[in-house]
């Protein structure tokens, strides 16, 4: 059954019937869901993100739970390297001027990224993807990830947290969402930055403190932000104060806004479901 449009309450009126699961980003299996697959064997992923699963019941079930983050990283990668050049080179908001037949040289005089300190936290699929497509611009990168190590190679240095906090020109975030890493992009991590980096958020928006973002944009703590993703996407039902924010975000020339579309590319939803499949075991048929 394909229900791409299917809502949270029918997919549990319907979820004891199926086997297997496939997940974009419109479903959770939470708690309330796995409790109804009473036949459910799988559930696939398609992208990195893992919070839409409750991993730990779904084990309790004997329900195998696979990601393809594989799929989608280049993607990713693509998205955030050029939203870093997008804002060093005021692309989209000299556009805006001239669409307006402004016409402006010395304001929007651009910055290369070549030769700068570019900090990656989060060194997984999206993460060294990056790495490797930042090799032409001859930056150096400082790599953080909190679970590996021994991956230094060529301009990535393996780093910390705090060595990122105070050399990066850039800093890009490519962690999953987790109790560690929520809300992590705070006043507290905003105050220990020492080169007003850019900051570029293609992971999670739960990982930002929206309020604290525009205070450090405010203060000049960062000199950019680039986020494909926010802590709530339901711009519909959005409350007053977030209405705000977002309004507040989208007046600053030096923050590119993007709909959660970074790893979206019509070649990554393919490659994501073709390592879907290869890890379920089941052909390839397209």
């Amino acid at each position: 059954m394909d229900r791409p449009q299917i809502t949270q309450q029918e997919a549990q009126e319907v979820i004891a019937g199926c086997s297997g699961l496939v997940l974009t980003t419109r479903i959770k299996a939470n708690r309330p869901l796995l409790e109804k697959a009473t036949s459910l064997k799988w559930i696939g992923r398609l992208g990195s993100g893992m919070e839409l699963i409750d991993t730990e019941f779904a084990a309790q079930k004997n329900i195998y739970c696979f990601s393809s983050p594989e799929g989608n990283r280049l993607a990713v990668a693509e998205h955030a390297l050029g939203m870093i050049l997008g804002l060093l080179h005021k692309i989209a908001s000299a556009d805006r001027q001239m669409r307006n037949k402004i016409w402006l040289r010395d304001e929007n005089r651009g910055t290369e990224l070549s030769g700068k300190t570019v900090g990656i936290i989060g060194y997984g699929n999206t993460g060294s993807e990056l790495a490797r497509l930042l090799a032409p611009f001859h930056v150096r990168i400082l790599a953080f990830d909190r679970f590996k190590n021994g991956f230094a190679a060529g301009a990535v240095q393996e780093s910390t947290l705090t060595a990122i906090q105070e050399q990066a020109d850039v800093i890009s975030m490519h962690v999953p969402l987790t109790d560690l890493t929520h809300e992590m992009l705070n006043t507290a991590f905003f105050q220990r930055l020492k080169k007003k980096p850019l900051l570029i958020n293609t992971a999670r928006g739960q990982l930002l403190k929206l309020p604290d973002l525009i205070q450090a944009l405010d203060s000049g703590a960062i000199r950019g932000a680039a986020l494909d993703v926010l802590p709530n996407e339901s711009l519909q039902h959005f409350s007053v104060i977030e209405n705000e924010q977002l309004v507040s975000l989208a007046s600053l020339d030096n923050v590119l806004l993007t709909p959660h579309i970074a790893g979206y590319s019509y070649e990554s939803f393919e490659r994501m479901a073709t390592v879907l499949l290869e890890k379920l075991g089941l052909p390839i048929v397209f």
